[in-house]
């Protein structure tokens, strides 16, 4: 912190999508008053980059990069977290890592406050002085979640089971870029680049991707799962999950199905989902989209029963359909991961 008071933020990996959805959201955030400093390889130095209407240049990391420095949130990739967390954690700083490379780390927890403040009322591991890092929960298993547990606590769940659509903005530029040239090159009858997915993505939907793909969509899935019943902690219902590569550009969709342990009419559902961080939409809206999602801070979800013609009865399935921009509900994880933090920083750092 500075003399002034003012908290230090750093973000490694700045000219990623996440980290730049990150340092706009921190602009419009609690932390807005924060000193920024934009982090990332040589090869990005010097980059133009905008925190809310602020500009600043992109620096190289170095030694130096971390002196001082409150906050350090990693928003790049995996390899670029683990080669220098420990080299903040040794300058001091707290950690909020957005790549999950550091889930496995000794004494590192999740953390969705989200979920936290809505429903799990401290029977997670809460961070403290002690604490190394925290991973801030993958965007898929916070809304999955936060769903769940709020219909649970008003509509005991008996099962879950969801199909994710995975867009390719949540792998970077380079995914982008490829499932953009596909579809150019298909639509003029050329060869397919295939460096990130090694499979044919554009107007296609693929449960599995080619054995040479960059994205590694099957570890994605078990990160999702995996931190979703971290989470839980046995509080909802075992996830069934599976994740289907979509051929967009931005935004999770999710269709979900919850099986109730006592029927409930549509209209109950939908007052037991709504409410801080979920939109419900009615039936005279258009239903919850990738596109509709887009810069939108709230889950939006749109609630059917699972028999047709049953819209109006009781009954104990419903279909949940989901939508998030994935981008935006990362960083604004993250930025709740860091405000958590800063409650500890007036008595020491995390140590």
């Amino acid at each position: 912190m500075t003399a002034t008071g003012t908290y230090r933020i750093a973000i490694v990996g700045a000219s990623s999508l996440a980290g730049k959805e990150l340092s706009d959201a921190i602009a419009e955030s609690p932390l807005a008053a924060a000193d920024l400093t934009l982090l990332d390889d040589e090869d990005a130095a010097g980059q133009i980059a905008t925190a809310g209407d602020e500009a600043s240049f992109i620096q190289a990391i170095d030694a130096e990069s971390f002196a001082g420095v409150d906050f350090v949130f990693f928003a790049g990739d995996e390899e670029k977290t683990k080669k220098y967390w420990k080299t903040a954690r040794q300058a001091g700083a707290s950690i909020v890592d957005m790549t999950g490379a550091l889930e496995a780390e000794a004494g590192v927890i999740v953390r969705a406050p989200w979920v936290s403040a809505a429903a799990l009322s401290g029977r997670e591991l809460q961070p403290d002085l002690t604490t190394p890092a925290v991973v801030a929960a993958h965007p898929a298993a916070l809304m999955l979640l936060l769903a769940a547990e709020r219909l649970h606590a008003k509509r005991a769940v008996r099962a879950v089971a969801a199909t994710v659509f995975e867009p390719a903005s949540e792998h970077g530029r380079a995914a982008m870029d490829e499932l953009h040239q596909q579809t150019v090159s298909l639509l003029s009858f050329q060869t397919l680049p295939r460096a990130q997915f090694d499979a044919q993505i554009a107007f296609n939907l693929l449960p599995a991707l080619g054995e040479d793909a960059k994205v590694k969509l099957e570890a994605v899935k078990q990160r999702i799962a995996r931190q979703y019943a971290t989470l839980s902690r046995g509080s909802t219902p075992v996830l069934a999950l599976q994740l289907v590569q979509a051929p967009v550009f931005h935004g999770y969709v999710a269709s979900v199905l919850m099986e109730l342990d006592a029927p409930a009419t549509k209209e109950q559902v939908e007052a037991a989902l709504r409410g801080e961080h979920i939109e419900v939409t009615g039936a005279d809206a258009e239903p919850p989209s990738n596109v509709s999602a887009a810069g939108q801070a709230e889950i939006l979800l749109e609630v059917s029963a699972a028999s047709a013609g049953e819209e109006s009865a009781a009954g104990t399935h419903f279909w949940l359909w989901m939508a998030a921009d994935n981008l935006k509900l990362a960083a604004l994880n993250a930025i709740a991961c860091a405000s958590e933090l800063r409650r500890l920083r007036p008595h020491g750092k995390v140590q």
